[in-house]
């Protein structure tokens, strides 16, 4: 498990006034995942293809405000989204929702840690 920070998620309760708020206030591109209720954020450099350009740099995405994101969210790269939430279990955090697939492009899971805070985890598929 790599275990860093790769991405963050931001809910909103009206995606028009969310996008142009941080569109206005930051520069953030927003832009809408066709197929899902999600937008992609681009806050910093990224090529054609929306990976980071510079050192450091993490993307996020913007979703509707409902369990289990009902407030900002960092999400943790893992090799196993199952193992992961397996050792969360075991050290005093809580499931709330098992690895579920994204797409062609991965799978997802979220847990609650031992202060309550809500955490995504993210497994790349693997390459076709």
């Amino acid at each position: 498990m790599s275990g860093r920070v790769v991405h963050f998620e931001m809910p909103y309760d009206d995606k028009d006034r969310a996008t142009a708020f941080y569109r206005e206030a930051f520069g953030w591109r927003v832009e809408e995942m066709p197929g899902f209720d999600y937008s992609f954020v681009t806050t910093g450099p990224a090529g054609d293809d929306g990976a980071a350009s510079e050192p450091g740099y993490i993307g996020g995405g913007m979703t509707p405000r409902e369990d289990p994101v009902s407030g900002p969210v960092i999400t943790i790269d893992t090799d196993d989204v199952t193992a992961a939430l397996e050792r969360v279990v075991e050290l005093g955090g809580s499931v709330l929702q098992e690895r579920t697939p994204v797409g062609d492009m991965g799978f997802t899971g979220y847990f609650r840690d031992t202060e309550g805070t809500v955490v995504g985890l993210w497994e790349s598929a693997p390459p076709a």
